[in-house]
């Protein structure tokens, strides 16, 4: 066989292999948008189908709740449960109503297979005691940095779709994770129940529907509630005195941004900003491919009503200064009115003025100028509505994000005060922070020299020199030991859409 042969035969097998690809991405795209407009959810899941089963990694108050529905989902089961602690684990199961015989604490691989030929429920405290077992998709809700690396890498590993709760994880190598999978024929997935699924699935709605996106987000988790008669502000359980709240309470016709300045100020004694909120976001963004229009985020006080006409252009009397973007607001109520309750928007041009004042008089809220409209989902249920992207993972071998997840921002950490060389970026809290240290969302870049570090890569860390207030951390700024998973996944990930050659995992 002549050169000339062989050079077109591996031609015709390129064109082969792009031409599969395009239409297994085409086939993808059509079930998405099927996904998104369905309206029966018994006919887009095959009620005949054999139930999907699964493992929670995380046994907190998202996976406690997905243990909880996991009892009532006809077509998934949740009878693997993983903790620091297997009696944690167990106890979560049991709180949930399964009978405490029912349940098998296992401390070996034989145990825990032993149990799963029987038909028990299973809690371990190390998920290699489980990762064989022939369950469908891994639900990593750890929180924990580099423990959910480790777990999901060792899932995939595994032959498991993993369903990706733990933003922490997705922040730092979340296209990553999705893009190693692919090479097995795997899953990784966000999960309905957390904002990012929920905004993504709202977000590409509205683009399926040919709508221009103004904004998207989410708000955030603790509402600001104004007492007008004490003049008293109350977050997340702390109350302050703001006496100047009242001034900004209400628009009156006057300038947007000015109000919005305003309440900051006059509530400048709460935090409004939230690392959660930045990493959903984030996320969010490596998915679609969106931007922000502020690093730290605008973040807004605003009531419901209000957000169409706060996050919209300047040029439309609001505070953005490119649209398109992804923001968060914190939702302004007066005591005993309803909440926002997390959930997620979009904000979109209102068209057709005739159609838009129609709608605004069936209640749908839109700008005071009737030039943009928000479109929203008032609720985030954790765990007992992760089943949907747990089946479409299991059933259907779909994602509840994208498509293909790349890699277009970063959340990185960024110095509020001195720290010192020894100083420990201990994570806590409920809501993972590192006291200290804010976040920004920035373009992505890979991690050399002195690289910016994703906040959650930097959490738990060492620092080996000093970095001063207001300056961002980098990577040469930290201790990252060799042997850690999230750094070693980070680099692949670096390695995959950067390009280099790829670390061993």
């Amino acid at each position: 066989m002549q050169n000339d042969d062989v050079s077109c035969i591996v031609s015709l097998l390129d064109c082969c292999l792009q031409l599969l690809h395009t239409t297994l991405m085409a086939t993808r795209l059509r079930m998405i948008a099927k996904d998104v407009v369905r309206m029966n959810y018994h006919a887009y899941f095959d009620a005949s189908h054999r139930p999907i089963e699964t493992c929670i990694l995380g046994t907190g108050g998202f996976g406690r709740s997905f243990l909880a529905q996991g009892l009532r989902v006809p077509l998934m089961r949740a009878r693997v449960a993983v903790d620091i602690c297997a009696k944690v684990a167990a106890n979560a199961i049991i709180e949930t109503g399964v009978a405490a015989d029912s349940v098998s604490v296992c401390d070996t691989i034989e145990a825990a297979r032993l149990a799963w030929d029987a038909g028990k429920y299973i809690a371990v405290d190390d998920f290699a005691l489980v990762a064989d077992l022939p369950f469908d998709v891994v639900v990593e809700a750890t929180g924990h940095p580099e423990a959910g690396a480790r777990h999901a890498r060792l899932a995939i590993e595994a032959g498991h779709h993993v369903a990706l709760v733990s933003k922490e994880v997705d922040s730092v190598i979340g296209p990553g994770l999705a893009a190693m999978a692919r090479e097995k024929g795997l899953i990784v997935t966000p999960v309905d129940g957390d904002q990012p699924s929920l905004l993504i699935g709202l977000i590409t709605w509205a683009q399926l529907l040919g709508f221009e996106i103004i904004a998207a987000g989410k708000s955030s988790e603790y509402d600001f509630v104004f007492d007008a008669e004490t003049g008293k502000l109350t977050s997340n359980g702390v109350t302050v005195d703001a006496p100047d709240f009242g001034e900004f309470s209400q628009f009156s016709g006057r300038n947007i941004g000015n109000v919005v300045a305003g309440r900051a100020s006059a509530a400048s004694d709460l935090p409004q900003r939230a690392v959660p909120d930045l990493c959903e976001l984030s996320v969010v963004a490596n998915a679609l491919g969106l931007s922000v229009d502020a690093p730290a985020l605008h973040a807004p006080i605003a009531r419901i009503g209000e957000v169409p006409s706060v996050l919209c252009s300047q040029a439309d009397g609001g505070i953005l200064e490119k649209t398109g973007t992804l923001d968060v607001f914190h939702c302004l109520r007066n005591p005993g009115e309803v909440s926002f309750a997390g959930g997620v928007f979009v904000v979109i041009r209102c068209d057709d003025l005739a159609t838009w004042k129609l709608l605004e008089e069936k209640g749908h809220v839109v700008s005071r100028d009737l030039k943009c409209a928000m479109v929203y989902i008032p609720r985030h249920l954790l765990g007992l509505e992760a089943a949907t992207s747990v089946l479409e993972a299991g059933m259907k071998g779909l994602s509840s994000g994208a498509i293909t997840p790349a890699h277009h921002v970063d959340l990185v950490a960024i110095a509020d005060i001195d720290l010192e060389a020894g100083h420990v970026l201990e994570m806590g809290g409920h809501h993972h922070s590192v006291t200290g240290v804010s976040s920004a969302i920035l373009p992505a870049s890979a991690l050399v020299g002195e690289a910016l570090a994703p906040f959650y890569l930097a959490a738990n860390k060492t620092l080996k020199r000093s970095v001063k207030a207001g300056h961002a951390i980098t990577i040469a700024d930290l201790e990252i030991p060799e042997t850690s998973a999230l750094w070693q996944l980070r680099l692949w990930q670096d390695a995959f859409f950067f390009g280099a050659d790829k670390p061993r995992t």
